[in-house]
């Protein structure tokens, strides 16, 4: 899949929380060609900060041509974002990486996002033609979860209890017994680790997308890989490159 670096055109941002905001980026050329679970690099207007900032696709209007992030604020670099007004110029680089599996209409899935891997998991919730549940995992705010709801039937777990059931998102899943053919999630380590040892034990296709810091994001630098069951071609070690081997992988392929 080809890859494009362009200056699109801000179409509108807003704040959902208190550090995480919504940004739908005129970018037909990359929304054409992305698929839930790939991400773009968008870069500073800043000359001190030379690297691009990886943030998850959420959601495309293909047809608009059209994609949307959904990002919180990590430091001056995603803040310097969230200050970008309607009709502003961005420069971004897209789609990357490898996103999630297209399935076929007769699999039951579990989609799962905890925290700021939520956004990723709209799309396939878009995309996706088979029975689709969803499980999101908050600390206690909630977004995008009656979006969500126009696609999938929706559970909720929070840590403080105040919505959904108490806990996180396998918590969720137990308690409401839900089951499923396939997992696809994107979440913090932690998430990724329990879900990779849930879906082990009852022998559950999964797929995961980790999160880490990127430097390139094309995979040249080897600076965010992960330790993996096979040896990777580049660099000859038990490692993956999260930014280009990735950042989904089966479960298996991965140590976590």
């Amino acid at each position: 899949m080809t890859k494009v670096k362009m200056t699109a055109v801000i179409n509108s941002q807003e704040q959902l929380l208190k550090d995480v905001f919504s940004m739908w980026i005129h970018s037909p050329e990359i929304a054409m060609n992305a698929w839930g679970g790939q991400f773009i690099s968008l870069y500073s207007q800043d000359g001190a900060r030379l690297l691009p900032r990886p943030v998850s696709i959420c959601e495309l209007d293909r047809e608009k041509g059209d994609l949307r992030i959904v990002y919180r604020i990590a430091g001056a670099g995603t803040r310097e974002f969230a200050s970008r007004k309607k009709g502003d110029s961005i420069t971004i680089l897209g789609p990357l990486g490898n996103g999630f599996p297209k399935l076929p209409a007769n699999k039951k899935v579990l989609l799962i996002g905890g925290g700021i891997g939520i956004p990723p998991m709209l799309q396939m919730a878009k995309d996706l033609s088979c029975e689709k549940i969803a499980v999101l995992g908050y600390r206690d705010q909630l977004f995008l979860e009656k979006e969500f709801a126009r696609y999938a039937k929706v559970y909720v777990a929070t840590e403080d209890g105040s919505a959904g059931n108490r806990g996180n998102v396998l918590d969720a899943v137990r308690e409401n017994q839900l089951s499923a053919d396939v997992i696809l999630a994107c979440g913090p380590l932690p998430m990724l680790r329990a879900l990779k040892a849930y879906a082990m034990e009852n022998q559950t296709e999964c797929y995961l997308s980790l999160e880490e810091k990127m430097a390139c994001g094309v995979g040249a630098c080897l600076a965010c890989v992960c330790q993996s069951t096979e040896v990777d071609s580049h660099s000859h070690v038990h490692n993956k490159r999260i930014c280009k081997d990735g950042p989904v992988f089966k479960a298996e392929e991965v140590e976590l």
